[in-house]
């Protein structure tokens, strides 16, 4: 006879139906709720709760439910209390890793955007990435092989593995162009990351852009909003902000925002399954049963020919742009300017829950109408897919 199993997921996961709805010797009951729904009296009877970042779990949530696993199908954990968890005996996990591809191709649209409009010169300039994990490393990569001078920041590492190859954030805000943050929200201690830029560390910042595809409160918004108004020549790109889904208007619309997004960077098709298929398997493993869901992807796009001429980076800015038009969503974002205090949240929400499906650039074939190698070897780097 089949136990039953009750488990509640977040509605937007996507294919969370598909995933949990037949588990291997289970009589699985599944409730998929809005974000506002996951409540405490919601899960008194839940075995299993799969939510997204913007639910928190810890105790105010989870005491007296009976709750036993639960996991998040997204990247970051810091909106997850695991020392709670832990202590209460509820296993835990998160998709670490999943859209690691889905940021990296983010951030080299956006790289390429910014050198599109003259902000950068993609191979004379020294990025400065803190937090040097999947993303982080993977990123610093790329950057090497587009002419990139790169500087590491990662303190965890530096310590466990020495300090060869890392340097400080004090070097970084000295020596680079561009800093771009990769790190987890860690509210105290000694590797902290709230407010890691704040007014002292930005007027420390020699350099001329800053980037954050962390999470929100690794850059002081207010202070952030500051240094922009204090030099013209500044610029800022960000897809995480303080006070989700509430940022702060003035900064999102502000004419030095190269670039603003409402939290999507993680969320091609590719990315979402990726997330949602890590839950499903630490799921599958929590339960000591054999994992069977196989995901139904869509076709894979068309081919799109595009237009090449001899300027190599306008080539790949070109076949990027495609791809992902990341104007696109900014100009999405900052059209929300004057919208009311109720208004707002529900705009970035919405925007998040129904993003337009983007697929992984190497399920994208391409064709330049003109072989140049230069292009033809970047293309190759950056991850594009030419036929």
């Amino acid at each position: 006879m089949s136990q039953p199993l009750h488990i509640v997921a977040d509605a937007h996961i996507w294919g969370a139906e598909a995933a949990l709805a037949h588990l291997p010797g289970f009589d699985v009951r599944l409730q998929l709720l809005e974000n506002q729904q996951i409540t405490r009296q919601a899960l008194i009877n839940t075995d299993i709760l799969l939510t997204r970042s913007a639910t928190r779990v810890n105790e105010q949530l989870l005491a007296g439910t009976s709750v036993r696993f639960a996991a998040t199908a997204t990247i970051g954990d810091d909106h997850y209390d695991k020392q709670w968890l832990e202590t209460n005996g509820i296993t835990w996990a998160n998709a670490a890793g999943s859209s690691t591809g889905s940021v990296i191709e983010y951030m080299l649209a956006l790289l390429l955007d910014l050198h599109a409009h003259g902000m950068i010169i993609i191979p004379q300039t020294t990025i400065g990435i803190v937090g040097v994990g999947r993303i982080g490393s993977a990123l610093a990569g790329i950057c090497k092989k587009l002419g990139m001078q790169v500087l590491l920041n990662d303190p965890p590492r530096a310590k466990a593995e020495g300090a060869e190859g890392f340097s400080s954030l004090s070097q970084l805000l000295a020596q680079a162009d561009l800093i771009t943050l990769h790190t987890p929200l860690i509210g105290e201690g000694e590797y902290a990351t709230r407010h890691l830029l704040d007014q002292q560390q930005l007027a420390a910042f020699s350099g001329k852009g800053i980037i954050n595809a962390a999470r929100g409160s690794c850059v002081d918004n207010e202070a952030l909003l500051a240094w922009l108004n204090g030099d013209n020549s500044r610029f800022a790109a960000l897809d995480c902000w303080e006070h989700e889904p509430r940022p702060l208007p003035e900064l999102f619309h502000h004419p030095q925002m190269a670039i603003a997004t409402p939290h999507i960077a993680g969320h091609s098709l590719d990315g979402k399954a990726a997330n949602t298929l890590f839950a499903y398997n630490a799921l599958c493993h929590f339960l000591q049963i054999d994992p069977a869901w196989q995901m139904q992807m869509p076709p894979a796009p068309l081919l799109a020919n595009i237009v090449s001429t001899n300027d190599t980076w306008r080539n790949l800015h070109h076949a990027v742009s495609t791809l992902y038009p990341l104007a696109d969503d900014s100009e999405s974002m900052k059209s929300w300017f004057g919208l009311s205090d109720c208004e707002l949240p529900h705009a970035f929400t919405c925007y998040r829950r129904h993003y337009p499906m983007r697929r992984a650039w190497q399920h994208c074939p391409l064709h330049f109408t003109t072989a140049y190698a230069e292009t033809e070897r970047l293309a190759d780097v950056i991850g594009l897919n030419l036929v």
